[in-house]
């Protein structure tokens, strides 16, 4: 009996020292990750704020050697792409993710989807930027900021056909039942009812889409690649945030390094913004 006891205070022991092990690296892992990352983000800050200034907002790309300069052409393209890419995103993604959730159950075309839409989500930016240039810029003879958006809403679609098929499977069955047993098609319970039992979710799912494409710079330096004036018009080369810090962080112009630190800071903050919005208030709608 004694024996046992001593064999089960072992056993204890040794689980208890393993989970000390196991907690201690982890407390490792974590605090390195966070040196890094406060690391990274206190050099952006110092750096990018002493850039924010008027003219930022005021002025286009300087040319080479010129003192001055902004960032008003990128941030207006980067704005344009980012709407036409929602636009466009949005209703195929909640769409196909309604189908697949819907309709989908036993069909082979929803396989497919599905496979290819997991393909898509993990396909490198720089190889939907390529397909785009072959299929749009190499076809038209031109860059564009639409060959641009197609990019971005090549990115943009997998993530929320995903997350609106997820969010979509998590309304209870129950609520669908009752709006049979009251009459309604299958067609008006889908976006009567389920899609806006979801809506939260899913809107979720199109803020963290939007904040992914936002920063992405290898698809657009094949299809919308930049332009050095202030423009708007999505038929042209189209100036934008990335590209512009892209081209400004490696060149030997003093002010251009600089303009590349205050884009990378209204990138960073466009993206925590929408993750915040995101994950805190539509989190807390769908608490309330």
């Amino acid at each position: 009996m004694s024996q046992a006891i001593n064999i089960d205070k072992a056993v204890f022991a040794r689980r208890k020292r393993a989970n000390k092990i196991g907690l201690a690296l982890s407390m490792f892992a974590m605090v390195l990750g966070m040196v890094f990352l406060i690391w990274i983000l206190a050099v952006l800050f110092i750096k990018g704020f002493s850039a924010i200034n008027l003219n930022l907002f005021t002025q286009s790309t300087p040319a080479p050697g010129s003192e001055g300069g902004g960032l008003a052409n990128a941030i207006v393209g980067s704005l344009m792409l980012i709407v036409s890419c929602t636009l466009i995103s949005t209703p195929v993604g909640v769409l196909a993710g309604l189908y697949l959730s819907e309709y989908g159950d036993r069909s082979k075309v929803a396989s497919v989807t599905r496979f290819v839409t997991d393909i898509m989500l993990s396909a490198p930016s720089i190889v939907i930027g390529l397909f785009v240039y072959a299929l749009v810029v190499a076809q038209v003879k031109h860059f564009s900021g639409w060959a641009g958006t197609i990019a971005l809403a090549l990115i943009a679609v997998p993530v929320v056909v995903r997350t609106t098929e997820n969010m979509l499977r998590l309304v209870p069955g129950s609520l669908r039942e009752a709006a049979y047993a009251l009459g309604a098609p299958k067609w008006k319970v889908a976006f009567m009812i389920t899609l806006r039992a979801a809506q939260s979710g899913i809107m979720t799912g199109i803020l963290l889409a939007l904040a992914r494409v936002s920063g992405e710079t290898a698809p657009l330096l094949f299809t919308a690649l930049s332009n050095q004036f202030f423009s708007t018009n999505m038929n042209a080369p189209m100036a934008n945030l990335p590209v512009v810090i892209f081209q400004f962080a490696m060149s030997p112009y003093d002010n251009w390094v600089s303009l590349a630190w205050g884009g990378s800071l209204l990138i960073t903050f466009a993206v925590l913004g929408l993750n915040i919005l995101a994950r805190v208030v539509f989190r807390e709608k769908v608490q309330g």
